[in-house]
């Protein structure tokens, strides 16, 4: 399946931040969503400052238009305060990238164990992210830190207690 870009994409001026603060604000409001939507169909988890803008994302080929380093950090900025991105390190060079929260993704891997009769069962990280069980979920190919994150978020709600297992981590359902 391949990505829908944007109407914006092609439009010369989306590719320089725009000085007027409503435009700027509807602006940014596009690149957030433009950014998560090709994130999530790309199964990106975390991106490089540098490498962003030779990506896809910020750097359109087709007008020879590219999104600054400095207008991507502003971006960047934008998806932390929403909540959608933490940075690796003090020097803002890399960070994690939330298309979906840790909650939502939580959510899902219930719905699933619910749907599945799995409640009050124990499972490793491996077998929720990459078993063949979980094949068609899209929590399917999960990162562990998100993993991770959205199984506390479930600990917290009383839905599932993360373990210590011989070979790493499990969890269990209830």
């Amino acid at each position: 399946m391949s990505f829908e870009w944007p109407w914006q994409y092609n439009f010369p001026p989306f590719f320089t931040l725009q000085p007027n603060v409503d435009t700027r604000q509807k602006q940014l409001a596009a690149w957030c969503s433009l950014t998560l939507s090709y994130c999530r169909h790309r199964k990106l988890y975390t991106l490089d400052v540098m490498e962003a803008q030779e990506s896809p994302v910020f750097n359109n080929k087709k007008i020879e238009r590219k999104l600054s380093v400095e207008a991507i950090q502003v971006v960047f900025e934008e998806l932390r305060k929403k909540g959608n991105l933490e940075w690796m390190d003090k020097n803002k060079t890399r960070c994690l990238i939330m298309w979906r929260r840790p909650e939502e993704w939580g959510k899902l891997i219930y719905q699933w164990v619910s749907r599945n009769g799995m409640v009050n069962s124990v499972f490793t990280l491996y077998e929720l992210s990459n078993g063949d069980d979980t094949e068609s979920e899209e929590f399917h190919g999960l990162e562990e830190w998100m993993l991770l994150r959205s199984l506390q978020a479930l600990q917290t709600e009383g839905k599932a207690e993360i373990i210590s297992m011989d070979d790493g981590k499990g969890v269990k359902f209830f």
